[in-house]
């Protein structure tokens, strides 16, 4: 069914470009602008989920060079939760970024909210590509937009670790990502993503396999190792930016386009007969635990997430490569289930920055007492990312397990076992830091030191330990309401999951 919705949801981000440029001088016009933007593609988003639903596709196509080349959208079940998840979730991070951004008294804001809209249009565009060629492009908009978030600051520092982002990222995907998109049009000889997949009966299986594994490295936004590092390094940047990084738009469009390739371009079948699943599973396996070994090393909490999110967006990636129902339904959902937890984790952090400068686990005795909104949506989150119902992700674990007993890989449902301990091992912690220690004990070592503190977090340590005894709550309501929304979306989820359920049923017919 030919549509224009899709492109319009796109295109209403980069209309509202020019609207905060232009209002510049007047930050409560310029804020509106991105508010007013995101609630009318959330409402465009939506209104195409009725469609979508009912088993239909939405197509636009905007220009064509040549045969089976050509930008062209198309709104189906897998794209409709990606898009739900990043068009709704860019209005609370909106509210969100006006608190923090006026709370630290950031600069370039202009700049900021113009570079967060063209970066929640290039999700959308990802989102709603129907071949490889519209995704690659918007794919690398997104790579450039965030560019200057990461670099927020403009310190030594977030220079390097902007430059250490885009290196890997834009080094990927021009090397290998190209190079699968080429060799994938000179096999298949179309770029159209389809149900299963476009290599049937086509390509020699070393080729096959080698396409695969460029395509699996040149998506490094879904940072599997080794091509990980660009993630922690990118922590330099504010937290809202980190927020929209882990959550909304950059890793998510990493695992959402290595799942388009697992689904629509090599498709479920030629993966089982190649053996892929089985080695993606595996090799996603090795990064879910050995990020979640790094986590419980940092001091440093926006560390600690983000090693985190490294493990947790390979749930994604171990859930469609499981190749059962099952396990497809948990890699598509946890899309979703994952984006809302971790954004009410780093909304946190955010917050605990906001209003006590403190950036270490071990100087949040306490914190709980003084800021119980933000340290119990914390609770929530984290519950999540462990697993533990009714929250989102015990849907995701739930799915994952029975996938891996349907594909017979008993080997998985260990894997599961042990990161769900290593996630309560440097969730719990936090927690119990927070409720559980007095602001008084802080001199007495209830904490155990970082086992390998990050310099950084050393120095963040050194800088802020005069704040300690400082009297504060809760930062403005711009920074909490809107992480106490995301908790309880995150259980609401868990306890009604059926909107994700359901397409995530429509992508695995």
């Amino acid at each position: 069914m030919s549509d224009i919705r899709p492109l319009l949801a796109i295109l209403v981000s980069m209309v509202a470009v020019g609207l905060i440029l232009a209002s510049d001088k007047n930050p409560n016009v310029r804020e509106g602008w991105s508010i007013g933007a995101g609630i009318i593609k959330f409402l465009i988003v939506l209104s195409m989920a009725p469609t979508i639903l009912s088993g239909q596709t939405l197509e636009y196509t905007l220009f064509t060079f040549l045969p089976g080349l050509d930008i062209k959208f198309r709104v189906d079940p897998f794209g409709m939760v990606f898009a739900t998840i990043a068009s709704g979730l860019w209005i609370v991070t909106t509210f969100y970024s006006i608190g923090y951004m006026r709370g630290t008294n950031e600069k370039k804001q202009t700049r900021y909210f113009a570079c967060f809209a063209i970066s929640v249009a290039s999700a959308l565009g990802v989102a709603f590509s129907a071949n490889l060629l519209t995704l690659f492009i918007f794919y690398e908009f997104l790579s450039l937009a965030t560019f200057p978030l990461v670099n927020h600051k403009e310190t030594p520092e977030s220079f390097l670790g902007a430059r250490k982002y885009l290196i890997y990222l834009v080094g990927a995907s021009k090397t290998f990502l190209l190079a699968a998109i080429i060799l994938t049009y000179n096999v298949a000889g179309t770029l159209e993503f389809s149900k299963g997949g476009l290599f049937a009966g086509k390509g020699e299986p070393w080729m096959l396999v080698m396409i695969y594994l460029f395509f699996i490295y040149g998506f490094a936004k879904a940072a599997i190792m080794p091509v990980h590092a660009w993630l922690p390094a990118a922590m330099v940047a504010p937290t809202p930016v980190s927020a929209l990084l882990h959550a909304v738009a950059v890793v998510k469009v990493g695992v959402f386009s290595v799942l388009r390739v697992i689904f629509h371009v090599f498709g479920p079948e030629l993966m089982g007969q190649l053996h892929l699943g089985v080695m993606t599973a595996y090799l996603v396996s090795f990064t879910i635990i050995m990020a979640s070994i790094y986590a419980l090393t940092r001091d440093n909490l926006k560390a600690r997430l983000a090693y985190s999110t490294v493990s947790q967006l390979s749930y994604v990636i171990l859930g469609a490569a499981l190749l059962s129902p099952s396990g497809m339904t948990a890699g598509v959902i946890h899309i979703a289930n994952h984006a809302i937890s971790k954004i009410t984790l780093f909304f946190c952090a955010g917050s605990i920055y906001v209003a006590s400068h403190k950036t270490n686990i071990s100087q949040m005795r306490g914190i709980g007492r003084k800021m119980p909104w933000t340290m119990t949506a914390f609770a929530i989150a984290s519950l999540s990312m462990i697993g533990v119902p009714p929250v989102a992700g015990f849907v995701t674990k739930w799915y994952l397990a029975l996938g891996a007993i349907e594909s017979g890989q008993i080997p998985i449902l260990f894997v599961l076992i042990a990161s769900t301990i290593l996630n309560a091992a440097y969730f719990v912690p936090v927690i119990y830091t927070a409720f559980f220690h007095s602001p008084e004990g802080e001199t007495h070592g209830h904490a155990p030191a970082p086992l390998h503190p990050a310099p950084q977090s050393v120095g963040a340590m050194a800088a802020h330990d005069d704040h300690h005894d400082e009297d504060f709550g809760e930062a403005s309501p711009f920074v909490y309401v809107p992480l106490i929304v995301t908790a309880v979306l995150s259980v609401l989820v868990g306890l009604f999951p059926d909107y994700f359920l359901a397409l995530a049923k429509l992508v695995i017919q």
